[in-house]
């Protein structure tokens, strides 16, 4: 069997699902445990592996949460966003939309503006240096309730950063019910943000309806529980709504038992329109490539197939008509010179 890796370590990439703090490598994560000595998160990066074994979805969150808690200045923000950016240049990802969660930081006291103004210095600075073009989600913690809500609504419309494309919710979905968060999305959709909710990881494909319906949803993150409807991936399929799958997020959280077991496949033989992602790469000790690697063993995928894999992430993104194009003949061009030589 041909070995698929260095073909994907040089594919041009986008990625539409992949958290801010959940990115941070275990040297940027050790570098701010050690800035914030009262935290108990590891400064050793080598610990940081025991430290980011999850038992479950519950104790991913309470890790991921005091990870959260290392970033408590503006410049914490601007050093994590921009070596984001750097880690995924080193994957040839051209795109990302990065899932960020102001609230997790206001609260803490982080001044919103300066909040603001970091990411987005963290941003220009990605695109000129690196070649990286990033866009932000901006999500609400869902474990945080209705004010985390209305707080995230409003930074997101009032404040509203130059590279901010999206609205989302994230957090656990099991007592978290997406309907009660409609006015905030319709608040969010209404100022032309476009709105991308978590559902159907750890609770089954009605949460998914949910996100659909009350939320107006363009693309599901997760969406793991939509094969156990099928009239679900009908309409997923009919309407293109893409699913942001993360494979390997989903056997770490152990909302899917292993990867064999993996529903992507069930997926695309519905025809729905599935993207690969990361999620919280160093957390789960993965990244984008090694994600696409897994994608083309479930689904059987060769490099044509992966090229397609790549182009489904920009067809699903939010980057401006003129950018895909680019990022689409970026794909084929590398794809027809790999199988050339």
């Amino acid at each position: 069997m041909t070995d698929l890796h260095p073909f994907i370590a040089g594919l041009p990439k986008a990625e539409l699902h992949v958290h801010h703090v959940g990115s941070a490598s275990p040297r940027i994560v050790a570098e701010l445990a050690a800035r914030h000595p009262d935290s108990k998160v590891p400064t050793d990066p080598e610990a940081l592996a025991d430290y980011f074994t999850f038992t479950d979805f519950a104790h991913f969150i309470e890790v991921y949460l005091s990870v959260v808690d290392l970033v408590r200045t503006p410049e914490d923000v601007r050093l994590l966003t921009f070596e984001v950016a750097r880690d995924m240049a080193r994957q040839n990802i051209r795109y990302a939309e990065l899932t960020i969660t102001p609230y997790s930081s206001t609260r803490r006291g982080i001044d919103e503006k300066a909040f603001m103004e970091a990411i987005e210095d963290a941003r220009k600075a990605a695109e000129k240096e690196l070649g990286v073009i990033l866009r932000w989600c901006f999500d609400i913690p869902g474990e945080a309730g209705l004010e985390a809500a209305a707080e995230t609504a409003r930074l997101a419309v009032d404040l509203r950063p130059e590279g901010l494309v999206s609205f989302g919710l994230g957090g656990p979905e099991i007592g978290v019910p997406r309907p009660q968060f409609k006015p905030y999305f319709d608040a969010a959709r209404a100022a032309g943000l476009r709105s991308v909710p978590h559902a159907g990881e750890t609770t089954g494909p009605e949460t998914v309806w949910d996100a659909i319906r009350e939320l107006g949803a363009e693309r599901i993150g997760h969406g793991t529980s939509s094969v156990q409807d099928p009239e679900l991936l009908a309409y997923l399929a009919e309407h293109r709504i893409a699913l942001e799958v993360c494979p390997t997020s989903n056997i770490a959280t152990r909302a899917v038992t292993d990867l064999d077991r993996h529903p992507v496949k069930e997926m695309v033989a519905a025809g729905v329109l599935v993207t690969i992602n990361s999620d919280d790469p160093p957390m789960f000790g993965s990244d984008l490539n090694n994600e696409y690697a897994v994608a083309a063993r479930l689904l059987d995928l060769d490099e044509r197939g992966l090229a397609q894999l790549a182009k489904n992430a920009v067809e699903a993104s939010f980057l401006d008509p003129d950018g895909k194009a680019k990022l689409n003949a970026e794909i084929d061009t590398y794809t027809e010179q790999w199988l050339a030589r």
